[in-house]
């Protein structure tokens, strides 16, 4: 005679649907949350819904790999292998990282928020699977490696110090002098942004000429190259100084 199985009750709380698995849901939720949030306060394409369900949904189905064929169970020609469901998960994760992964201009962007997802899908397997320590564990990896590791190696290195400055100089008009000042200029280590050149009405009548320009150089420095050239009659500096980002 075949064996029959009864299936357990629909809300049998005692075989896979008790306190033990609404607390790794729990978890899951919350580790993944803090992921995300953190994705989303830096403008990632992936944010915190997207974090959130993908470490709850992979908890769950590891909840549902584990409990959720205990009905199964004793059944003839039935062999269950949880670990069938986790290699699944693994393999449809692929499709939200690779989704997440664009090139742009010859550079790869979303490489790490991809493989922050994988990573989130692996917390929330933990957690389904009655590993909160090791949840927790790479959890706080996730934060050494996306906010530790750029400063601890220098990664995203500072801007240099930019300053933004005004000449307004006065010469006798002769030829080459104006592309002589253009030249020191940008030797010293500023991009001439502006040029307004007013040519004066005769020898008399010195020209004028406003330049804007930007850089890491040294505006006293160049302001004392310039007065010693032969021809310019005044050098006055107006300075803006900021530090980009």
């Amino acid at each position: 005679m075949p064996h029959t199985h009864l299936a357990s009750p629909l809300f049998d709380i005692s075989h896979g649907q008790g306190l033990r698995q609404f607390a790794e849901l729990a978890l899951a939720l919350v580790l993944s949350s803090l992921i995300g949030l953190e994705r989303q306060v830096q403008q990632k394409s992936a944010g915190l819904r997207t974090h959130t369900l993908v470490g709850v949904g992979s908890a769950l189905f590891m909840e549902v790999s584990v409990h959720g064929f205990y009905a199964l169970l004793g059944a003839d020609g039935v062999a269950l292998d949880p670990s069938r469901v986790a290699a699944q998960i693994v393999s449809g994760i692929g499709f939200i990282g690779g989704g997440l992964i664009f090139v742009k201009k010859d550079a790869v962007r979303g490489l790490t928020t991809a493989a922050t997802i994988w990573l989130t899908c692996a917390i929330g397997m933990a957690c389904g699977g009655g590993l909160p320590l090791l949840a927790l564990g790479a959890t706080l990896v996730h934060f050494l490696v996306v906010r530790g590791f750029p400063k601890l190696f220098s990664e995203r290195r500072r801007a240099p110090f930019v300053e933004r400055v005004e000449l307004r100089l006065s010469y006798r008009a002769q030829h080459g002098l104006l592309g002589r000042m253009l030249e020191m200029c940008t030797s010293s280590g500023f991009q001439v942004t502006d040029v307004q050149v007013e040519t004066g009405s005769d020898d008399q009548v010195p020209a004028e000429v406003l330049l804007r320009l930007e850089g890491p150089g040294s505006a006293h420095a160049l302001v004392e190259q310039l007065t010693e050239l032969d021809g310019v009659r005044g050098v006055s500096l107006g300075r803006e100084s900021d530090r980009t980002e």
